[in-house]
């Protein structure tokens, strides 16, 4: 391993000692954040694939509905051409481990479901549209979660490197210069020992 080149000095060696026992802590705790995060991410990754499977589900019995419905397109166009319920969405973020993700509620304002008249469309049309409009919270709920798991998977890669770079370059390059120094005072204190006895002879 290819030490730092620096003098080998007492003052030197306390400097480089602090600077080992600063990245060994260092290392530590990203390696306990890494391990968090990790966890974090695999219970957001269940959460992610337990609410695709179900939005799938409904968005299928949505549509099928929805295409029973469209039997008489002129009619079912002009039926949900107003809408009468709008959505707010406030958007902000929260932290998850050190990482701002995005956080998203909503509400609903107004309060007819159906924007026609039940008895000039077929009755799948009213199915499609409250399956479609119970599935846009969870559809939100869905995208919040999905950016979440990818910019914790991204940080999860950074904190790994970091670890790696701690772990197998700076702190056994730290570990090879002490050791160098040490061994460069001591041979210079053996040194002084042999020229003392030599003079005192």
């Amino acid at each position: 391993m290819a030490r730092l080149n620096v003098n080998p000095t007492r003052m030197e060696l306390r400097r480089l000692k602090d600077r080992l026992k600063t990245a060994e802590r260092g290392h530590k705790l990203l390696k306990d954040k890494s391990d968090e995060m990790i966890r974090q991410f695999l219970i957001l990754v269940k959460e992610n694939k337990r609410l695709r499977e179900e939005i799938e589900g409904e968005i299928a019995e949505a549509l099928k509905s929805f295409s029973l419905a469209s039997g008489e397109p002129l009619n079912v166009a002009q039926a949900i051409a107003l809408p009468t319920l709008t959505a707010q969405i406030t958007v902000g973020t929260k932290n998850v481990m050190g990482v701002d993700v995005p956080f998203m509620q909503t509400k609903r304002v107004g309060n007819i479901e159906l924007p026609y008249a039940l008895g000039a469309v077929p009755a799948e049309l009213d199915d499609a549209i409250l399956k479609l409009t119970s599935l846009a919270d969870k559809l939100l709920h869905l995208a919040e979660v999905e950016k979440t798991c990818n910019m914790l998977s991204d940080e999860i890669e950074k904190n790994r490197r970091r670890v790696n770079a701690l772990e197998y370059v700076m702190i056994p390059q730290l570990q090879e210069t002490i050791k160098f120094i040490m061994m460069k005072l001591d041979e210079n204190e053996r040194a002084s020992i042999v020229r003392l006895m030599k003079i005192k002879s």
